[in-house]
This record gives structure tokens, C-alpha cells and sequence, in this order.
């Protein structure tokens, strides 16, 4: 399973899908979550979504000292947290920002992609492919 940004042009910055992530893993707020959205302007200029868009070749995963962001097929990573250090060499490999921090535990907070988000986004910014989807969108 893989999530997608479907259309940042329709996100109108409810936080809705922060919310869900971060109450999909427990308590801790927004902090918990793994995906932001960010106004570039507010309604009148829009919001951007950043949510890891499932790198083939995640450069998060390469500049890990420790090999505990391991590459999933579907394209992105898994964290496996006893492995990590929390160097946070990941947070800047990000190209787009998507590795969040939680500062409770001292590891990265990155999307494991289960789509969890997408069901409770009511502008369909988020959507989630599954199977040979996930290759194809991926050419």
C-alpha cells in the first residue's frame, strides 16, 4: 500500500489528516503526526501537504548510519526504532521535509503509509493505491 498526494490544489488546511495520523498512533497531539500541512498563503494563495511521497531510493534511508530506516518495496521506508540512534541525519536527507521529529523519543517520525489519513481527508487531497497500482505509480 502506498499513500498519494491525489491534488494539493483541493487541501484547504483542515488538518484533518494530522489529526487522524496522530490519533491513529496514540496520544501526543499533532506532535505525533506524520504529515503537516503548511499555508503557502492561507485560502486565498493555498496549503501544501508534506507526507513522504515514497522515494524508490530514499535518500533518508542512505545517509542512516545505523541501517534503521529499512527501504519498503512499495517505495519509502519502515523505521525500525531499536536500531536507531537518533542522529537525525534523516530529518535533513528529506528533499521534501517529510521526516518529522518527535522529540519525546528522539526518533524520526516518518508516514508508514497505511492510509490511514486519506479515509478522513473530506477534500480528497490523499488517497492511497495498493498492488500493481503502486508500481504503476511509481513510472
Amino acid at each position: 500500500m502506498r499513500l498519494n498526494v491525489i491534488d494539493t490544489e483541493r487541501c484547504v488546511g483542515c488538518q484533518c489528516c494530522m489529526f487522524a495520523c496522530a490519533r491513529r498512533f496514540g496520544e501526543g497531539g499533532l506532535a505525533r503526526s506524520s504529515i503537516t500541512v503548511h499555508s503557502i498563503g492561507g485560502m486565498e494563495r493555498g496549503f501544501k501537504v508534506i507526507v513522504c511521497r515514497a522515494c524508490a531510493d530514499p535518500p533518508c534511508a542512505a545517509v542512516c548510519p545505523t541501517d534503521a530506516l529499512v527501504v519498503r518495496p512499495e517505495g519509502g521506508v519502515r523505521l525500525d526504532a531499536a536500531k536507531c540512534i537518533g542522529c537525525g541525519r534523516c530529518v535533513g536527507a528529506c528533499v521534501i521535509g517529510a521526516v518529522q521529529w518527535d522529540d519525546e523519543t528522539n526518533k524520526p517520525q516518518i508516514c508508514i503509509h497505511c492510509g490511514y489519513c486519506a479515509r478522513y481527508c473530506p477534500h480528497g487531497v490523499l488517497g492511497v493505491t495498493k498492488g500493481k497500482e503502486v508500481a504503476d505509480a511509481a513510472r
